[in-house]
């Protein structure tokens, strides 16, 4: 069993040269890296959240949005890691600047909650492109993905609701902030 190789056992490689168990559609590894740059740019993105509130005092905010920079930032290793693992080569495109003014916190949230919105939407995208391409490996990949991904919508709307909600009064908007710090 020494003696066969990759070749007489007709194994095929991806474009890193690594051996892939199942070939991917082109475009499912480009909707792949899309995402990735998506995933990218939103840790920027929230970088920059977290110094406008850190510029504003505003402590929780900013530490919750250097976390979900972090968490971005994880998430697009996550996506170039499994590109790794099934054989391809990881693309980074550029990234975006980020926007650094806003006019309200309101404005912040909002930004940041069509920024998940929006990478919900890439991921159901993804998953039903893996579907039609019979691709099960990204299926099984994106699953707990989407869950993940629906509960942190469905924090950001909350976070939009309490600021809107608090409506712009000092004290309301000191106290989701204190509760931000908390966890």
């Amino acid at each position: 069993m020494n003696d066969i190789t990759l070749k007489s056992l007709n194994i095929k490689s991806g474009p890193s040269g690594r051996a892939m168990a199942q070939p991917m559609e082109s475009s499912l590894v480009d909707s792949l890296y899309q995402h990735l740059t998506m995933e990218r740019n939103a840790s920027a993105q929230y970088f920059a959240m977290s110094l406008w509130f850190a510029e504003r005092e505003l402590r929780g905010f900013a530490s919750f949005f250097k976390v979900e920079s972090l968490t971005e930032h994880e998430h697009a290793s996550n996506f170039a890691n499994y590109l790794i693992a099934r054989g391809q080569s990881v693309v980074l495109h550029e990234i975006s600047a980020p926007n650094q003014n806003w006019n309200s916190i309101e404005e912040v949230i909002s930004h940041a909650f069509q920024m998940e919105s929006d990478v919900t939407t890439s991921l159901h995208q993804i998953y039903s492109m893996s579907e039609r391409a019979s691709d099960t490996r990204t299926n099984v990949f994106l699953d707990p993905i989407i869950e993940s991904q629906t509960k942190s919508e469905d924090e950001f709307a909350y976070i939009l609701g309490k600021v809107k909600f608090a409506n712009d009064q000092p004290s309301a908007i000191l106290i989701i902030d204190g509760e931000l710090s908390a966890g």
